[in-house]
């Protein structure tokens, strides 16, 4: 539906932003959702006190986090809009910086207080937060992060014609709210540390999910294939919960043997075999084999909502279902592969696998799940499955 709003028709940039800012959950509402499962699992957060400070601190790391990250989506969707077309608009510039900076703050300090509910919640019915907070960020996240996108920046190109001086307030008031979340962020231990060291995997996380937005603006934009946009979250967002439910369990598991680099047991794995990683008898392995089953159910039962619901503009042929399956699978055994590799090497560089993993796996999600499936659309294309409604 979106794709079909003036803001989207004339400021396509913001269709680089969508990857980008759903991502951008991924970066900051999964990573918090991991480190306070972890926290949660290990005991930092049994007392009133130690439970006040690890969500102040947390709460305020986010919304640095994002309000830097924002900024900087914008600017990389302002620059891979403008090389391609040659044609720079300093309106349009402004408007997907007041959009981004805006949607990144509201939609993090929203899923940042739902994360902190569920996670207590799951500790006092005694189910395993890793299980269920980060899928729930990720799902939430999409919606939240979409609707807001939209409407915020539906809002301000309205405003355009009549008030321009509205998008550089909205920048700068967000941006001027900086310096008292670093404050409350430096006051607490635990997120001082990421505070610092943690912007290395958010920022190359952005950039990764601009290039799969490039790819979304740039496929999206002809009209043969207007059929992707409905596709893309739900092929991002499948991959990237089952991702994060990986990384974030076996991050949990070697965090009860240790401190990130101490265990000799868990030495980093130059390269995993896909054996060890799928086939073994290993608690990991077997977590790993039931995330890859639930692809297949979990997206028969997304493609029959859309097609329900009659979403976007592609006929659901049995041919294209079998392209779509394909990317799908592909998607999540690669990025259940890299999880395994990653985390186990980052622990031994004595680097936070809660902190630093989950970014760049939910990036790669974004870029590999939105090449595959535009590879699908254009192989579909070439064979001659062409909807009588692609398009419409």
């Amino acid at each position: 539906i979106l794709q079909h709003w003036d803001v989207f028709k004339y400021v396509t940039e913001v269709f680089i932003l969508v990857p980008a800012l759903l991502g951008l959950k991924g970066n900051l509402e999964m990573t918090l959702a991991s480190r306070l499962s972890t926290a949660a699992n290990i005991g930092q957060m049994d007392t009133p006190k130690e439970l006040w400070k690890m969500i102040t601190g947390n709460m305020a790391l986010i919304q640095v986090q994002a309000t830097v990250v924002g900024f900087l989506a914008s600017i990389a969707a302002v620059v891979f809009g403008w090389i391609p077309d040659g044609h720079f608009s300093i309106d349009h510039a402004v408007l997907l910086c007041a959009s981004s900076v805006a949607t990144a703050f509201i939609a993090s300090l929203v899923l940042g207080m739902i994360m902190i509910g569920v996670i207590i919640g799951s500790r006092k019915m005694g189910i395993n937060p890793d299980n269920v907070a980060t899928p729930i960020a990720a799902s939430l996240g999409d919606l939240i992060t979409l609707a807001l996108l939209s409407g915020i920046s539906w809002g301000l190109y309205k405003e355009l014609e009549s008030k321009a001086y509205v998008n550089p307030l909205v920048c700068a008031f967000f941006i001027a709210l900086l310096p008292i979340w670093i404050i409350i962020a430096k006051r607490n231990a635990a997120t001082r540390e990421v505070l610092y060291s943690g912007w290395e995997p958010v920022i190359i996380a952005m950039a990764i999910s601009s290039v799969g937005g490039l790819i979304l603006d740039r496929t999206v934009s002809d009209p043969n294939f207007a059929g992707m946009a409905v596709f893309t979250p739900v092929i991002n967002g499948v991959g990237g919960n089952l991702v994060a439910v990986q990384a974030s369990r076996i991050s949990t598991y070697l965090h009860m043997s240790g401190m990130p680099g101490e265990s000799s047991e868990t030495t980093p794995r130059k390269c995993p075999s896909p054996c060890s990683t799928f086939f073994s008898s290993d608690v990991n392995s077997r977590s790993a084999r039931v995330l890859f089953l639930l692809v297949v159910p979990g997206h028969l039962v997304f493609l029959y909502t859309i097609s329900s619901m009659q979403g976007g503009h592609t006929t659901l042929t049995l041919i294209f279902i079998v392209f779509y399956m394909t990317a799908a699978l592909l998607q999540v055994l690669i990025l259940l592969y890299i999880a395994d590799w990653m985390v186990h090497w980052m622990w031994g560089r004595d680097l936070d696998p809660d902190n630093f993993s989950i970014p760049y796996l939910t990036a790669l999600g974004d870029l590999i799940g939105t090449g595959l499936l535009a590879l699908s659309f254009h192989i579909l294309w070439l064979i001659g499955d062409r909807d009588s409604d692609v398009g419409d």
